[in-house]
């Protein structure tokens, strides 16, 4: 009896095997491929596009008091007729009432300042692990990394008893002689800057790290020979040859920042109006689902068109250059 060794060998060795076998190949190898990039692209279709339909879905109905609190998309006339009810009245109540635009603006502006402070403070910290010895390098990775090892409600509560008013750095100040009293540090604009910086400055970093890994050094020493100084160096050569890092730790900062909740909602105490709070209350205190809907679609609208148009403006570049 022959075994299937022998068979798939007398097949390869005939005439007709030797051409199909390797269309087989082909024809297997593209299926493989096609899975590949199919199997990301259904994640992304069950993660994040019908939860956004399904949200566009609410953000279109009228509030009710019912369950669920809001109209259903598709009714059925008496007739047997499917009739679609839309409705936007929830768009143009967030343009009628300052509440909403005051707090888009509100929370643009403390992210893009966040933004800002982590890029200060990422920076050079990323450009000095970047040049530390190997085995630094590792070690200052690993510190970076680190706070993502202990939960995240636990660190802002940790910052929440160093901002007190009887906290540890109310009472370091007090010890040191800068102040006779404590500083209200808590409930304020400052624990919210300090708590987004703190919280996200590790996602400004690892970017500009992948970013000036890439780097040749050399450039550096052949500007120095033409007569650069070290500052003019930095502007005309390290700035532009990092700029995909900057942008792309700036948008790992500012686009979580402007819908963050839990850091205005605990270091803020009420007092920092960001649009993740109102949200919240619009879903769980007013029960109000379709303005709640509409406050999050234009919220992504806010930050998903402004990168569309920055990555065209690129692509754009990208093609010319």
């Amino acid at each position: 009896m022959r075994s299937a060794t022998d068979i798939i060998g007398k097949f390869r060795a005939h005439p007709i095997g030797r051409t199909h076998i390797p269309k087989i190949f082909e024809l297997l190898q593209s299926r493989w491929k096609t899975a590949v990039v199919f199997i990301p692209y259904f994640w992304l279709l069950l993660f994040f596009l019908a939860p956004f339909f399904i949200i566009l879905k609410i953000s279109l109905a009228e509030s009710l008091i019912a369950s669920p609190p809001f109209s259903p998309l598709f009714e059925w006339a008496s007739d047997g007729a499917m009739n679609i009810r839309v409705i936007f009245d929830n768009y143009a109540y967030l343009w009628e009432d300052e509440l909403y635009l005051n707090t888009y603006l509100s929370s643009v502006k403390i992210a893009f300042i966040s933004t800002v402070a982590c890029l200060l403070i990422g920076y050079p910290i990323a450009y000095a692990i970047v040049t530390s010895s190997h085995t630094a390098k590792h070690v200052l990775l690993m510190l970076v990394i680190l706070p993502f090892w202990t939960s995240f409600l636990l660190r802002v509560y940790a910052w929440m008893g160093l901002l007190a008013d009887q906290g540890l750095i109310n009472d370091l100040l007090i010890w040191l002689g800068f102040i006779e009293s404590p500083v209200r540090l808590l409930y304020s604009h400052f624990a919210v800057y300090v708590g987004i910086v703190y919280t996200y400055v590790p996602f400004m970093i690892l970017p500009l790290y992948a970013n000036m890994e890439k780097l040749d050094m050399t450039l550096h020493e052949a500007a120095a020979d033409l007569g650069a100084r070290p500052f003019k160096t930095f502007l005309t050569v390290t700035l532009p040859l990092t700029m995909p890092g900057i942008i792309a730790g700036s948008l790992l900062v500012f686009i979580p920042a402007t819908g963050e909740f839990v850091i205005p909602d605990l270091l803020g105490g009420g007092n920092v109006l960001m649009i993740g709070r109102v949200l919240y209350g619009e879903f769980h205190s007013n029960h109000d689902w379709p303005v709640a809907s509409a406050v999050a679609i234009a919220l992504v609208i806010l930050l998903v068109v402004p990168m569309m148009l920055y990555q065209r403006v690129q692509s754009k570049e990208s093609e010319q250059g």
